[in-house]
């Protein structure tokens, strides 16, 4: 008999700022790095003989609370990664669900149906990440093994397991949170559910601030979608310059703003300098010059999303770092979205970069 500890990712950056990640890597957030800690001591004096995980980033870094204190190797497995998402992948749930509002609420309640272009289907997702399971199982017989994949995934595994078919794993089968963890057995090729989405790491953690940890009521809360404002040129009477105007922003043509929209109103606005900044230790790093959230829209995550346009914005250009000059109360916005002070003036840094330690074999 195999034990197979099934464990989700932390949380990442695509859960926090409402991009669909799917097979593309991304980076663990800072509540997510606590997270990792608190799985770490769950599984002080738990007997681990091996630890697998999908190749992409954020199950890695996740399943460093559990390779690395022990010594192991981390084995990493293209099977066990999330679902390819196709014409989805790196696009706001926003836009995702203003484009496709029929398929976004079937890829969350009718996953016998769902199919987009370039897209695995739900059944390939399930059929894939169970072969997996089995074959880590084969190789690891008697054993107790760690294995990291990722919420979809997971989730239609487990559904499998107990008989729940494609049609209601929606309504039957949840989500798991970020680091939840299952139980399996494994005798030959019959995979049992012990137990399933257990987060009791979890409950005692709180944010440095004091403030609760994140909780969304539905894991694929919209969120914002995003429309490039060119500065040159936009006409008196355009919508969007009263928007910008109303934010205070300035009309500089050399700065790159978007307009972020909730549903088709405009709610908020990012503007950020193009080309790279320097910070004071001579890393290099992309400039936020303007965010704004309207006021009653505030509150709602959507500053958060905001900082996560600037996020996919800065890795293109090749930053490792974002740059903000926060005047008065918004700097505990920005200490609450992981940035610090440079020890510059008023200037406050994010470090986005890779933890370049989180290695393990093909």
């Amino acid at each position: 008999m195999t034990s197979i500890y099934l464990i989700r990712h932390a949380e990442a950056e695509g859960n926090l700022y409402r991009i669909a990640q799917g097979q593309h890597d991304s980076n663990l957030t800072d509540w997510g790095w606590q997270q990792v800690q608190a799985l770490r001591k769950r599984f002080e004096g738990v007997q681990i003989d091996a630890v697998y995980s999908s190749d992409l980033y954020r199950t890695c870094a996740t399943a460093s609370a559990i390779y690395k204190p022990r010594g192991l190797p981390l084995h990493k497995r293209a099977g066990l990664r999330e679902i390819c998402v196709g014409d989805w992948e790196q696009r706001t749930w926003g836009d995702i669900a203003r484009t496709y509002p029929q398929e976004m609420a079937d890829f969350g309640q009718r996953m016998d149906r769902w199919s987009i272009p370039g897209a695995e289907t739900p059944a390939e997702v399930q059929a894939r990440l169970l072969r997996e399971i089995r074959s880590i199982a084969a190789e690891n017989p008697g054993r107790t093994i760690a294995v990291f994949s990722h919420g979809y995934a997971i989730r239609l595994a487990l559904a499998a397991l107990q008989g729940i078919s494609l049609r209601d794993t929606g309504p039957k089968a949840p989500t798991g949170d970020n680091t939840s963890v299952s139980l399996l057995e494994a005798d030959g090729d019959v995979l049992r559910v012990v137990w399933q989405n257990d987060n009791r790491h979890l409950l005692s953690l709180t944010l440095p601030s004091g403030q609760k940890p994140r909780k969304r009521a539905n894991a694929l809360e919209p969120g914002l979608w995003y429309r490039a404002v060119s500065l040159e040129g936009l006409p008196e009477d355009d919508p969007l310059r009263a928007v910008i105007l109303s934010s205070g922003a300035p009309f500089r043509t050399e700065l790159h703003t978007r307009i972020g929209f909730r549903g088709e109103e405009p709610a908020a606005l990012l503007q950020t300098v193009p080309g790279l900044s320097d910070i004071p230790d001579g890393s290099r790093a992309l400039s936020i010059s303007w965010l704004w959230v309207r006021e009653d829209c505030r509150r709602r995550g959507f500053g958060i999303q905001l900082i996560g346009q600037a996020v996919l914005e800065a890795r293109e250009s090749g930053a490792g770092f974002l740059l903000a000059r926060p005047k008065g109360d918004s700097r505990a916005f920005f200490r609450y979205c992981g940035f610090f002070p440079t020890g510059s003036g008023s200037a406050m840094a994010k470090d986005i970069r890779f933890d370049q330690s989180i290695s393990g074999e093909g």
